[in-house]
């Protein structure tokens, strides 16, 4: 029986598989035109007053805030629906490895931290973080800035495309295929960034897929590219 005739039901693999990926295009395009601090917030609150770079954050809030109600709250909605979906199998359990934690916390000052402070001395990456430009004059923004940007934006990241989407593919495509497709998919969200960060993203997005999958968590990539992300933006503002 090929894959067309075999019978579907809304709980079954093939059936979340086919909603992850039709999904995929659906919520990432709706936060790229409605989500994002520069074109969907104007657009969606024209009476908010700006206020030194009040104004700025709040918009930042709502992109980051978006993305999390886009590519956390309705995919984990999709998949605890009947039969709900255990979250250990989405990756939101911690690593039960030991190792794999260690590793982790070493990879951050010894791996993350040269990283971020190489790309820091870029100037496109300068030119483009921090996202809020108002931080260079408004220190005062950074903390809630990037507490939004860490719990919001790159917690919702994590569990898109190395939760939902890689898990949700791999329980029907198997592993390779479905790390290159959330490769695939994450790389695109990243046009519009400097050029190294998207062709960073092509092995990185390979890396953590496997990370992910090895770990059978979210939580090891989400501190590695989250730490990689907020110690750009404080090397970049130190200068």
């Amino acid at each position: 029986m090929t894959a067309w005739n075999r019978p579907m039901g809304w709980g079954d693999r093939r059936t979340t598989a086919y909603v992850a990926l039709i999904a995929t295009p659906i919520l990432l395009t709706i936060w790229r035109y409605r989500g994002s601090a520069s074109n969907g917030f104007p657009s969606l609150f024209v009476l908010v007053a700006e206020s030194q770079g009040g104004y700025d954050l709040v918009a930042y809030f709502w992109q980051f805030g978006s993305f999390f109600l886009l590519c956390f709250a309705v995919p984990y909605l999709l998949l605890r629906g009947r039969p709900p979906r255990p979250s250990a199998e989405l990756g939101l359990a911690l690593p039960r490895s030991p190792r794999a934690i260690a590793l982790t916390l070493l990879a951050v000052p010894l791996l993350v931290a040269p990283a971020a402070w190489i790309g820091a001395q870029m100037p496109d990456v300068r030119a483009a973080y921090p996202m809020l430009q108002a931080l260079h004059t408004r220190p005062d923004l950074v903390l809630p800035y990037e507490a939004a940007y860490v719990l919001l934006y790159y917690v919702a990241w994590e569990f898109f495309f190395h939760g939902y989407l890689l898990f949700t593919l791999k329980s029907e495509y198997g592993a390779v295929t479905a790390v290159l497709i959330q490769t695939l998919a994450s790389c695109l969200v990243h046009i519009g960034k400097p050029e190294a960060e998207i062709l960073g993203s092509i092995p990185v997005g390979i890396l953590f897929g496997v990370i992910a999958l090895r770990t059978r968590s979210i939580w090891p990539t989400f501190l590695l590219h989250a730490s990689l992300g907020v110690m750009t933006d404080l090397f970049v503002l130190r200068g």
